[in-house]
């Protein structure tokens, strides 16, 4: 059974890396070379995402409980999300995620999307979330957010990318991330709830209700941290972070 520092670990790489655009999946996966996590389970990895996505309610709560006079923005989030469904099913249905999950796949994309996310900084701000932020916008993120599915890549990543793309400024960008990222881990925990229905219920247990609290405490302080410090500065940090991150695992893989 996993210890409660081990739970706390999970839920910090959770809860930081979720939000960030730095690639969850990247550190998981260095975080497992030094550390053997022992039998971690499937409520485990629910209670983690269940965490960041309490988090993310709790922070937007006005935003969300206030459909009617957001309900514009809301429905588009929506649209924005329908291109990741079909998409996500083949992925894991012909196993093509399996495939890619691994640490030379992980160390490029890295890369890669860090420059692309470095170069989409760039781009001047013409758009405002109030009045811009149209269907057509919320397909084209949503569209981005596909390359998600590749390890690596980074969903946060990818999403604040487009949104700078298009030319919404960072925050406007980070909100619509952090709002694509609700129904994203409302599935996956849909989706963890069912397979253990199928394999039979767990009992939630002490250090499942502890991997809940970690992983929000640990989420929502990266919601506020993150959204202060791009309202001032600029995104080159991740992407030199990014930088650094993919070095390391490609030096991994081929030295």
């Amino acid at each position: 059974m996993l210890s409660s520092v081990e739970i706390l670990i999970l839920a910090f790489v959770q809860g930081v890396s979720e939000f960030l655009p730095i690639s969850s999946l990247a550190h998981l996966v260095l975080v497992s070379k030094y550390y053997v996590f022992t039998n971690q389970n499937l409520l485990i990895d629910i209670c983690l995402h269940l965490g960041s996505l309490l988090a993310i309610i709790i922070y937007f709560r006005n935003d969300l409980f206030n459909f009617i006079k957001n309900r514009g923005f809301l429905i588009k989030i929506l649209i924005g999300t329908i291109p990741i469904v079909p998409a996500g099913y083949i992925f894991y249905h012909t196993g093509i995620i399996n495939q890619l999950r691994n640490l030379e796949v992980i160390g490029w994309m890295s890369l890669i999307f860090g420059i692309l996310l470095y170069i989409s900084d760039k781009t001047k701000i013409k758009k405002k979330i109030e009045t811009e932020f149209s269907n057509k916008s919320a397909i084209v993120i949503g569209v981005f957010q596909v390359f998600a599915l590749i390890p690596g890549v980074s969903r946060a990543g990818i999403t604040i990318t487009s949104g700078r793309l298009l030319g919404f400024n960072r925050f406007d960008s980070a909100k619509i991330s952090f709002f694509l990222s609700i129904p994203t881990l409302f599935a996956a925990s849909i989706l963890g709830i069912y397979n253990i229905y199928k394999e039979g219920s767990p009992e939630l247990n002490f250090l499942a209700i502890i991997a809940v609290i970690f992983s929000f405490a640990f989420s929502y302080l990266t919601i506020v941290i993150f959204l202060n410090f791009i309202k001032k500065f600029s995104l080159k940090i991740f992407v030199i972070y990014r930088i650094i991150i993919s070095i390391i695992i490609l030096s991994i893989v081929y030295l």
